[in-house]
């Protein structure tokens, strides 16, 4: 996926999350070059809807996934 798809299917999660009351989600984007990651953070970064976010913790993901708390 490319960082312009990834940014609408996240926009549309993170829609259909909220919604459902759901306060955090996995949002997987790999490990690969990072381009989708830094995508998705860029994303995440100026949303209204996210409180914060991070990087998966060992056992979580690692760096290819980010956990985002909505608000």
């Amino acid at each position: 996926m490319y960082g312009e798809d990834a940014k609408l299917a996240i926009d549309k999660y993170l829609d259909d999350a909220q919604r459902s009351g759901v306060k955090t989600v996995t949002l997987v984007h790999g490990k690969g070059t990072g381009a989708l990651r830094k995508a998705v953070s860029e994303f995440l970064r100026t949303d209204k809807r996210v409180s914060k976010y991070r990087l998966g913790n060992s056992g979580e993901g690692d760096t290819g996934v980010t956990i985002v708390e909505i608000k």
